[in-house]
């Protein structure tokens, strides 16, 4: 391998779901200017809209979307465009 290639602030990160404030660690060259205490050793903060605690193709759940009423209000607003 090349030498000198790889980043040189590699280190572990806590990241955070500010959906359901799960915490998590991982090695990652992700800047922050925040900082989290996990189990008494503080760690820079990534802050995460989503994660795979709260994707719904990890926890299979999903969101129900009322697109019965979208297609209704469509086909309402353009109805007078029908000939």
């Amino acid at each position: 391998m090349k030498k000198e290639i790889h980043p040189g602030n590699y280190r572990i990160v806590a990241f955070k779901d500010m959906s359901n404030d799960d915490v998590f660690l991982s090695k990652s060259t992700a800047g922050s200017k925040e900082t989290i205490e996990v189990d008494g050793v503080e760690y820079p903060l990534v802050k995460l809209e989503i994660s795979r605690t709260s994707h719904p193709y990890y926890t299979g759940k999903t969101k129900l979307v009322d697109t019965a009423g979208r297609i209704d209000k469509f086909k309402n607003k353009y109805a007078k465009f029908k000939k």
